[in-house]
């Protein structure tokens, strides 16, 4: 990796400029600031424990262990191709901005909507995935602190007041969700090493190495391991997703083609290295497999935490798990609301008037906060008739960013050294890298989309395939129909027209 100087000595709005935008949105955010956001996101302390119950049925221990190494190491791959190409193209447009600008000229808008309709299903489904798991182990706490009955029914209703919380915080709160994502990251990072610390020196026993590293676990009703390994890699692949924030955000940060690369880099491995650190902690310290997968706050973590640490130290810590994945959601909701906005500037939305509105108090969108928290509720709705929906929530977040991640690398591949580089860039490991990116997504793409449970039936069947089809089919007959026409395609009449009532706005204040 390299990281040359800017000789063109650009500022962030003159390069916005040139890519075609004008500065409207704040531009408060530091470089840690912007790697604060895609680590909060990423949230170990979120993705690894909600979907720790998964990964204890689909592979158990040795799964839960090595899907993470090598879903680390895969994860990291894919985030150094889109860093090198966030370096080159900072603006909150991300994904599909940047297939627009590597795509050849005659199919370039086409490109850059279906990656845009891609990362904005993906987007509201990890939101979905986040908060819904957020109210599930707050459901937990309740359980254990006030005999809470944990019913589908009140899940989501305790997930409908958490996205309301996400969005009137980052509605009214805008610089209080700034100063929480920076707390975010130390609030992980001292979390996990207490939770650790906790669970390695206070527990009379621990589990051996060799369950820990090596004990296969099936309980998913079908006959080939391989194939239960395979799937259940969607424990880690899942939480290692949400990092193209730190794209989304860099017309909100500082010296953007190079705070926005590293915030991508940094938020894999550092969240690569804190989450294996977490779930060695909780798998050598399960008191009882069976106890802790009937356990009857519904969520393992929580059950291990008590078994290993007592009642008292196992909800207090269970708490700082809960603040995490609130935090995390917060997080992935302004991430949201950014692309959101950024596809509605460019009309790619329905009512895209409404969706990329700004504040001019907080210079914040914050009509597309409330349709990422709306789309997200609705994503998790189908948990009242289908109990395996929350890993097809996940499923449906893997497959529509991990497509919207990987198509700007195979355009970049297809573009070879006609590719105009940013500032930080891979030097000569750029090919090698993105094939590598491109393979894996085409593997799990597969993957998340089969059968998760046997016998499949219509309360335990993956409808990710169904979701997915369903966006992509609606983007389709859009694009069929109407899109293609004008969708940044500067010559239209209702591209001209949205310029000008752009350029007629009044400025935006400072609050």
């Amino acid at each position: 990796m390299t990281d040359d100087d800017i000789a063109s000595g650009l500022s962030d709005e003159e390069r916005l400029a040139q890519l075609g935008y004008t500065q409207v949105l704040a531009r408060r955010m530091s470089a840690f600031s912007n790697y604060a956001v895609s680590f909060t996101i990423i949230s170990v302390l979120s993705g690894c424990l909600t979907l720790y119950l998964f990964g204890m049925n689909t592979g158990g221990p040795a799964v839960i262990t090595w899907g993470w190494v090598a879903v680390g190491l895969m994860t990291l791959f894919v985030g150094l191709s889109m860093a090198e190409i966030c370096s080159a193209y900072p603006t909150s447009a991300g994904l599909y901005f940047w297939a627009h600008r590597l795509a050849p000229p005659r199919t370039a808008a086409a490109w850059a909507w279906f990656t845009g309709w891609f990362n904005v299903l993906g987007q509201v489904a990890v939101t979905a995935g986040i908060d819904f798991g957020a109210a599930s182990f707050l459901g937990a706490y309740l359980n254990l602190q006030f005999d809470f009955e944990v019913t589908p029914g009140r899940t989501i209703l305790l997930f409908a007041a958490i996205l309301i919380l996400h969005g009137l915080l980052n509605t009214f709160g805008v610089r209080i969700v700034a100063l929480l994502n920076s707390v975010s990251v130390w609030w992980h990072v001292i979390g996990v090493a207490v939770i650790v610390g906790a669970l390695t020196f206070a527990p009379d026993k621990h589990q051996s190495a060799s369950f820990v590293f090596g004990e296969f676990v099936n309980n998913t009703g079908w006959g080939s391991g391989v194939y239960v390994v395979l799937i259940g890699l969607l424990m880690a692949q899942y939480t290692f997703t949400g990092y193209d924030a730190s794209a989304h955000m860099t017309e909100e940060t500082h010296d953007a083609s190079t705070a926005g690369p590293k915030g991508i880099v940094q938020s894999i491995w550092t969240s690569w290295i804190a989450g294996f650190v977490l779930l060695l902690g909780f798998t050598f310290a399960i008191q009882s497999y069976d106890g802790a997968l009937k356990s009857p706050t519904g969520a393992p973590p929580a059950q291990i935490l008590l078994d290993a640490l007592g009642a008292t130290a196992g909800k207090l810590l269970l708490l700082v798990v809960i603040g995490a994945q609130l935090f995390c959601g917060m997080a992935s909701v302004t991430a949201n609301s950014r692309m959101i906005y950024a596809f509605s500037r460019d009309g790619a939305l329905p009512f895209s008037h409404v969706w990329h509105t700004v504040s001019p108090r907080t210079r914040t969108p914050v009509a597309a906060v409330w349709l990422a928290a709306a789309g997200a509720l609705l994503l998790g709705l189908p948990y009242l008739i289908n109990y395996t929906a929350y890993a097809a929530v996940t499923s449906v977040a893997v497959i529509g960013l991990y497509i919207a991640y990987v198509i700007p690398t195979l355009l970049r591949l297809r573009k070879g050294d006609a590719f105009d580089r940013g500032p930080w860039h891979l030097g000569r490991w750029s090919r090698a890298i993105g094939v590598v990116s491109v393979v894996w997504v085409a593997v799990i793409t597969v993957l998340f989309m089969l059968p998760q449970v046997s016998p499949v039936t219509w309360e335990t069947f993956n409808y990710a395939p169904i979701a997915v089809l369903v966006v992509l089919g609606f983007a389709w007959t859009w694009w069929a129909a109407s899109a293609r026409h004008w969708f940044l395609n500067p010559e239209h009449e209702r591209t001209k027209a949205r310029e000008a009532a752009r350029a007629n706005a009044p400025e935006p204040v400072d609050p």
